[in-house]
């Protein structure tokens, strides 16, 4: 102990030796005091109170702070970064509650003298310190969900004006405390709504470092409950009612509605007049999608085909084209379900879809029923067990489950395979290229196989 106490003093007589041999009139040292003695014992409390802290004398950085505070408040922002490190070990070492509160009410009330005196500094101003105030807000007084959330409000508008955007990692602390306030009752429906939309701009085009501030401010909306479809509609429909054309706010409703998977009335309607603006392909399939789930088939048909009559990038054409198939399918067109699935199949020949060839299958199968001889109607069986063999090993990479009916389906297929007898009288030997005459997969080849005994 009678080391430390040398070596403290020996420090701040060098401290002080040093302070003396400075000429405390000039004008750069204004800022610390009105008088060159008050400068100098300012400068000193300022180098004392970070000696202090070192040695973890927290009484005695305390009454330096003091002094600083009300002396020279705007000399150094060194005063403001020890004084809060000085108050957080406060708080850690607080022996009750009323004692803590105390303590972060003084780190609170640092941040806001901060801001008084250093609020223009051009790096650390303004949008910083009130960053940092309310994330040491949420820390410290964590049940001032009132507080912190106007902190944060606060600090957001501060980084938009400051540079003309927010941070995303703030943004989505922000949300994500406002969605538990939601949770608890403590925040309405609108509120969670209207943030959202107030802030989503802020993760538009965000490197990939910070990607993942965007997928937990996704998340959150997704699963805070506030975004129903019900709601939704009572935000936006008096909104769209009174500005029809507003693209964006098309645009912004229909996303909202859209992820939550709306099928109402009022989001097709929102997504019609969307459509009618900016056509694209995403939409159309979208809306096709609802259309055919309330059986309007010939509307989900118009919507695809529209977008596949526009779109020009290869991928896009195929998934449009596989859609096209299914609707078709779904409304027992089958021709036209396999030149959609066909069309789709041969858009990219070395890169096949699995989901595709498996529908083509089913198409082919359903379409024996014009074949008038048993054996000519189980021959198209050949085929579609084929193509659900050459499916198969694509949907174990793309959908686990439709390859585990894949698998089921051939097996029934195979089973309905014509029977060694039935060939032989047809003068089929197993193996032998075979051309279907029937159906609609007439004048397609496969080979002949045997059904299992």
């Amino acid at each position: 102990m009678k080391r430390v106490k040398l070596f403290i003093g020996l420090a701040f007589a060098l401290v002080v030796g040093s302070a003396s041999a400075q000429d405390f009139s000039d004008p750069q040292y204004a800022k610390w005091g009105e008088t060159p003695e008050q400068r100098k014992e300012n400068i000193l409390a300022s180098t004392f109170l970070k000696e202090e802290l070192a040695n973890r004398n927290y009484a005695q950085a305390t009454v330096y702070l003091q002094q600083l505070l009300q002396r020279c408040p705007g000399a150094s922002e060194n005063t403001y970064a020890n004084g809060i490190r000085l108050y957080k070990q406060k708080i850690n070492r607080a022996r009750s509650l009323a004692e803590k509160n105390t303590f972060v009410d003084s780190l609170l009330l640092l941040y806001d003298i901060r801001l008084e005196y250093f609020g223009a500094h051009p790096k650390r101003g303004k949008a910083y310190i009130l960053d940092r105030k309310a994330r040491e807000h949420l820390t410290y007084r964590e049940s001032d969900r009132e507080g912190i959330r106007k902190d944060f409000e606060v600090a957001i508008a501060a980084q938009v004006e400051s540079n003309g955007t927010a941070d995303p990692e703030l943004v989505a602390i922000y949300f994500k405390n406002l969605c538990d306030d939601y949770s608890n009752d403590l925040v309405d429906a609108m509120t969670i709504v209207n943030a959202y939309d107030a802030n989503a701009k802020y993760f538009e085009n965000l490197d990939e470092s910070k990607a993942e501030f965007k997928n937990q401010f996704e998340t959150c909306f997704g699963t805070s409950g506030a975004a129903s479809c019900e709601n939704l509609q009572k935000i936006f429909e008096p909104k769209i009612a009174a500005n029809p054309n507003d693209e964006a706010l098309l645009a912004h409703t229909y996303q909202l509605m859209s992820r939550a998977n709306c099928e109402s009335d009022f989001f097709l309607s929102v997504g019609e007049m969307y459509y009618a603006m900016k056509p694209q392909s995403s939409v159309a399939m979208r809306l096709a999608q609802v259309f055919q789930d309330k059986k309007d088939f010939a509307k989900a048909n118009q919507y695809l085909r529209e977008a596949l009559a526009k779109e020009t990038v290869a991928e896009e054409r195929e998934k449009l084209l596989a859609r096209i198939g299914i609707l078709e399918m779904t409304a027992n067109n089958y021709a036209e379900a396999i030149k959609a699935f066909n069309e789709s199949i041969n858009i990219d020949e070395t890169d096949d879809d699995g989901l595709a060839i498996y529908f083509l299958a089913q198409c082919y199968v359903a379409g024996s029923k014009d074949c008038s001889s048993a054996l000519a109607k189980h021959s198209v069986y050949w085929l579609a067990y084929d193509l659900v063999q050459k499916a198969l090993p694509l949907l174990e990479v793309t959908d686990v489950a439709v390859a585990e009916n894949a698998k089921k389906l051939a097996n029934s297929y195979r089973a309905v395979f014509p029977t060694a007898e039935e060939c032989f009288f047809a003068e089929l030997k197993e193996g032998a290229t075979y051309t279907i005459g029937c159906g609609l997969a007439k004048g397609l080849t496969t080979r002949v196989r045997y059904r299992a005994q």
